[in-house]
């Protein structure tokens, strides 16, 4: 550890600024951890890192910007010391999936007790893998992506509320070619409707 007097150094990214806070406030109150620097803004993550290196970086997977998976997967590349711990509202297969690929330290729940996100910090900082168990559960009995990335792509748009013309130019593919793709992605997720794929596609964590 870099910190002194065997102090852990924390980096905290939260979009959130009452959560961003408390969690500072709260982490700060443990006599081994420091807070070192906390950011709401994905694309600060490896900046505030390198120039303020610390131990374990906690980081939202929900971040304007740059999301937390793929900050954690820059910052191991970037500053290898750094052991990094994501937090996560909502147990969506795909981005336990793609955080346990990425080989990031720890992956937990953001409504843990304080004290249990203390103690899983520490855990992380000594080299430990630390996942929550309810979201290691949702990974491994998920079904399975069946949509290719441009159906998710038309999909997720669609979910936002954009035309099938809006889509078709923010792709720069054919209205035809989005039609195609929202009806495959009815077909694959065996919904009733657009509206339905959006909400199975959702549920299951694929957009």
């Amino acid at each position: 550890m870099s910190g002194g007097a065997g102090r852990i150094r924390v980096l905290l990214a939260e979009d959130a600024p009452l959560i961003r806070q408390a969690l500072t406030a709260l982490l700060s109150q443990e006599d081994d951890l420091e807070v070192v620097a906390a950011v709401d803004h994905g694309d600060l993550i490896v900046p505030t890192a390198l120039r303020t290196p610390p131990d374990v970086a906690v980081l939202d997977i929900d971040l304007p910007g740059t999301d937390g998976i793929t900050a954690a997967v820059e910052l191991q590349a970037r500053l290898p010391s750094c052991r990094t711990l994501l937090l996560t509202s909502v147990a969506r297969p795909e981005h336990v999936r793609r955080a346990l690929s990425a080989r990031v330290t720890g992956f937990v729940r953001k409504d843990a007790p304080t004290a249990r996100l203390a103690e899983d910090i520490r855990q992380v900082a000594q080299g430990r893998r630390v996942v929550d168990p309810e979201l290691a559960l949702a990974a491994a009995t998920a079904t399975e992506n069946p949509l290719t990335p441009r159906e998710v792509s038309v999909l997720r748009l669609t979910a936002q509320g954009a035309s099938t013309r809006d889509v078709a130019a923010q792709l720069y593919i054919s209205v035809g070619t989005v039609r195609n793709h929202l009806s495959s992605a009815v077909a694959k997720t065996q919904a009733r409707s657009r509206v339905d794929a959006i909400r199975i596609a959702t549920e299951a964590g694929w957009l």
